[in-house]
């Protein structure tokens, strides 16, 4: 029992490590405190103890579910509560199984668990958290480390190379425990070799200037969740933008949030976006605008980006918010729509093999929403892309933790490419990130502003992205699948004997 509670406290600390509480060694404790947890137990019970370690974990990490879903789906209290009970009791079941996993198929001394197959087994888990049924990558350990020296990991081995270091230095620590001086000694130097890595990858530059700094600026409308998509509201949304962007012509570059424009595009191309585009190219300054796109031909409708200058273009959203945007199984799940009032909620993907943006003269890679949540998905247009864009409305999130954590994801997307990230969102938090991942210029949240700075180019690739998330996967599975190999020939050894 008092195991059990251990794993629930270690879920409890986990989300504490990340923004906007900022405690980056929590981490460590937490995955300690798991990871003790798991030794010299069988199978059910690992699960059980993982079980109570997701709880804590998505129940507290997570808890902005219920904000979106009664704030502004339009459930009840009652019916929020249940649904956001039933999205954290999910996504328990990953560090359950990984519990189970880690104690049915490897065996072996608590130093080889503690540091070989606790932290594997914890960050595939992650892995496949973060593709499995359209994936739901928050809280992965790897993002509470932004701003410690473990970020320099972030452009060689990605969010899940900085979460294994973290969880081999808690397995570390937790063999540590169990060993004698000698062993304990290796250990110690094991892990400040590691950490010390980071300190010398810190001043590695892997990507270089590809052309002239200019000038950018970003926009945050703070429009009401509630009064976005009433039609009587939409003359007054388009005039603030506009009047906006008209202070900003000195940029090379404006950038409005996602779905900014509360119309289709079809709806304003002929009219309202001709005259802002033909303003803007006689002021040298191309825009790029989020706007619902409404393919009539096919009776589908895209969350999309335009581009506005000298290279018009448009990018459809690829990977869609599960509820949000679309309804997965929505044979069994249909009457989640019943109790949501969300607008636009059945939206298309577009597909994967889009072309880059172009503005202010240089590719871009766009992405919209929580799609910058998605390491893998940011590289499909790299190197060619000189920085990234990122446009979301978080006024779904309403002054919760969400609209923190989800930018402290963003910055790992500059950090990981070796780029910088402008982020525009409605309500906040709109940001300049630079391509060490750190905010150069941020706006505060529900203020009606905008965030100008410059930005240079970027040419170049950095080792992941190069290979993305594979090396670490593979090297991880291969180490896990040659403990499983070890653990059957234990096994056959003994019966052997016997």
């Amino acid at each position: 029992m008092f195991y059990d509670i251990l794993a629930l406290i270690g879920g409890l600390l986990l989300p504490l490590a990340f923004a906007p509480f900022d405690y980056p060694i929590l981490a460590v404790i937490g995955l300690f405190l798991l990871f003790a947890s798991w030794l010299n137990v069988s199978p059910g019970r690992a699960f059980l103890r993982g079980y109570l370690f997701g709880l804590g974990q998505f129940g507290l990490g997570v808890s902005w579910v219920y904000v979106s879903m009664h704030d502004y789906g339009g459930a009840s209290p009652l019916e929020a509560a249940a649904l956001t009970f039933v999205f954290t009791a999910f996504l328990a079941l990953y560090p359950a199984l990984a519990g189970w996993l880690s104690r049915r198929f490897f065996i072996g001394s608590r130093i080889y668990q503690s540091l070989i197959v606790f932290p594997a087994v914890w960050i595939l888990g992650e892995w496949v958290r973060g593709w499995f049924l359209t994936g739901f990558p928050w809280l992965q350990v790897g993002y509470s480390q932004i701003d410690t020296p473990l970020a320099a990991y972030g452009p060689v081995l990605g969010v899940y190379g900085i979460g294994w270091v973290v969880a081999f230095v808690a397995g570390g620590v937790l063999a540590a425990f169990h060993s004698a001086r000698k062993p304990r000694t290796l250990i110690a130097v094991a892990i400040v070799l590691v950490l010390g890595m980071g300190r010398v990858l810190s001043g590695v530059s892997w990507t270089q200037p590809a052309g002239e700094p200019f000038k950018v600026t970003l926009l945050q409308g703070n429009v009401p969740q509630d009064m976005k998509w009433q039609p009587e509201f939409q003359r007054e949304t388009l005039q603030m933008y506009t009047e906006m962007t008209r202070k900003s012509w000195g940029s090379r570059l404006v950038v409005w949030p996602e779905t900014a424009i509360p119309a289709f595009y079809h709806q304003v191309k002929e009219t309202f976006l001709f005259d802002l585009e033909t303003e803007a190219a006689a002021r040298g300054t191309d825009l790029l605008i989020g706007v619902p796109f409404y393919d009539q031909t096919q009776d589908r409708y895209f969350n999309a980006v335009v581009a506005l200058g000298e290279t018009p273009g448009i990018y459809f959203k690829r990977h869609l918010v599960p509820f949000g945007e679309y309804l997965p199984l929505r044979p069994v799940l249909g009457f989640i729509l019943d109790i949501l009032e969300i607008p636009l909620s059945d939206f298309a993907s577009g597909n994967g093999g889009q072309a880059a943006l172009v503005a202010a003269g240089h590719p871009l890679a766009a992405s919209i929403c929580y799609e910058d949540i998605f390491g893998q998905e940011s590289l499909a247009v790299l190197p060619q892309a000189a920085y990234l864009v990122n446009v979301t409305n978080d006024a779904w999130f309403g002054d919760s933790i969400a609209p923190h954590q989800h930018v402290q994801m963003a910055r790992m997307r500059a950090l990981e490419t070796g780029r910088y990230m402008l982020r525009a969102t409605n309500t906040g938090i709109t940001a300049i990130i630079s391509p060490k991942g750190k905010i150069d210029v941020a706006a505060p949240l529900f203020q009606r502003t905008q965030v100008a700075g410059t930005i240079t180019p970027i040419e170049g690739s950095t080792p992941y992205a190069r290979w993305g998330d594979w090396p670490v996967v593979v090297v991880l599975v291969t180490g896990l699948s040659f403990a499983a190999w070890r653990r059957r020939r234990i096994l056959q050894t003994d019966s052997s004997a016997e």
